[in-house]
């Protein structure tokens, strides 16, 4: 049984259809990557996982249930900030399950765990005005790691980072899901970043009515190393198949947005 699912999707928001029939699933234990041109509902289509917002018709599935209302079984990583500027990145990280009823001493242990495991150990009395770009990301991350959710959806959550850090981050990414092997749904404009981090790639079509063109597996070998696999002829030659689709619909959306 797939942990997250859509069913022949559409989302309509007055006369435009933003996403039309989308069908595409997410594994137990998988790590997929959507890629497609700026503009073509990739966001949307996390917000529908997250349970933020409904479908016209169709139907999303976590774990073959339909999925009415927030999905309590993911955990979301925002491309902007997240975290309460008020807080340390310890408090931060330990909101959620304080909220969750957690006694404050459990969360804060937790928070320290999962500090640690992103590489902030030492790190939790800083707020985040104290740390630098990569260091709030790695705090966002404990922040949405630490209620252990099945389900992950990351939206572009690394884009505004530099490129050696972005590097860092997908990494401990990686070796975080290796450990754990959540199931995991991520959209990224970075086509070598899809390739680099996901079992499989789904490339969208451009919009209006965006759905599923094409999908591509992604056999590397595991562990990856980032920065290292995008140096294999391997690595190179999934890269040109899938941009022969995505080029194509890159093109599209230039034109369409030439036209307006």
């Amino acid at each position: 049984m797939a942990a997250l699912a859509f069913e022949d999707v559409t989302v309509r928001f007055g006369a435009a259809t933003v996403v039309g029939g989308a069908s595409f699933s997410v594994g137990a234990g998988e790590f997929v990557s959507v890629v497609g041109p700026t503009g073509c509902g990739k966001s949307t289509l996390l917000n529908l996982a997250a349970g933020l917002l409904a479908p016209s018709s169709g139907r999303v599935l976590v774990d073959g249930v339909t999925l009415a209302g927030i999905n309590r079984r993911a955990g979301y990583l925002f491309q902007g900030e997240s975290l309460m500027p008020w807080r340390s990145a310890r408090d931060n990280v330990a909101a959620g399950p304080e909220f969750a009823g957690m006694s404050r001493g459990a969360a804060r242990a937790a928070a320290e765990t999962w500090l640690g495991r992103v590489g902030l150990a030492g790190h939790g009395e800083k707020y985040p005005h104290q740390m630098s770009g990569g260091m709030r990301k790695r705090a966002q991350l404990a922040q949405t790691l630490v209620l252990d959710p099945p389900v992950l959806l990351m939206d572009e959550p690394f884009s505004a980072l530099d490129v050696q850090t972005r590097q860092l981050m997908e990494n401990e990414l990686l070796s975080i899901w290796q450990a754990d092997r959540k199931s995991v749904l991520f959209i990224t404009h970075d086509l070598e970043e899809a390739i680099s981090l996901s079992d499989r790639v789904i490339v969208l079509s451009a919009g209006p009515a965006t759905r599923p063109l094409a999908e591509f597996a992604i056999d590397l070998p595991r562990p990856r190393d980032v920065a290292e696999i995008r140096l294999t002829a391997e690595f190179r030659a999934v890269e040109e198949r899938i941009w022969e689709v995505l080029r194509g619909e890159v093109l599209k959306a230039y034109r369409q947005g030439e036209a307006a």
